[in-house]
């Protein structure tokens, strides 16, 4: 179980840019093994940019935020995200979030976008995306409607959009969408789940006057 340590993740101080944290995750390391994993911070910490395998054909998972997982520690949601990535033709995954603070419980995310978090955020998404431009990039949208747990999740999820339209991203979801439309979320999705085109643009101007 992971609750934020302060209310306002946003020390600046105590974050590392992407860039940063990315230079830190290439290097070995003594917890896992770099070559399988991309971890970004390669460390615990109280947020996360990416966790995922190393591959040619990586599906990208796109969450609420991140929990406890780590390399070789995945949580049940990771566990089927990797499941069902293999299933649909995958070599590996990367998990991605709308927002990178740690929370089990996404009620303790903080209020408040800290503007800096979330713009290191997409950097580490357009790395992913710019890394694999020999091949269309396959975002699986998989926040489910906890999105609606804060206001700036949307904003967030529109600029994931927008920087995955440089890329000519294709958006997918798993499972039954929600009657507001919001893709499911991985955990209880059968391991053989099929992936969905998923038109996220019109998704993303229906849902963005949602309030909570």
């Amino acid at each position: 179980m992971h609750i934020p340590s302060v209310s306002n993740t946003a020390n600046l101080q105590n974050i590392l840019s992407f860039d940063e944290a990315l230079s830190k995750a290439q290097e070995p390391q003594k917890e896992y093994d770099y070559s399988k994993w991309l971890y970004v911070p390669c460390e615990y910490s109280e947020y996360r940019y990416i966790l995922g395998t190393r591959g040619q054909k990586p599906l990208i998972c796109i969450g609420i935020n991140p929990s406890t997982a780590a390399p070789d520690n995945l949580d049940n949601t990771l566990k089927s995200v990797q499941r069902i990535a293999s299933c649909n033709g995958f070599d590996s995954f990367v998990m991605f979030n709308l927002y990178p603070q740690r929370a089990t419980n996404p009620d303790d995310m903080e209020k408040n976008c800290n503007t800096y978090l979330h713009k290191e955020n997409l950097a580490a998404f357009e790395y992913i995306l710019s890394s694999h431009v020999s091949s269309v990039p396959a975002v699986w949208a998989a926040w489910g409607a906890i999105i609606e747990k804060r206001q700036y999740l949307f904003e967030c999820a529109r600029d994931m959009v927008n920087v995955g339209k440089r890329y000519g991203a294709a958006w997918y979801t798993a499972g039954k969408r929600s009657k507001s439309g919001h893709p499911h979320h991985p955990l209880y999705l059968p391991k053989d789940s099929v992936l969905d085109l998923f038109d996220v643009e019109s998704y993303i101007d229906n849902c963005i006057g949602i309030t909570v």
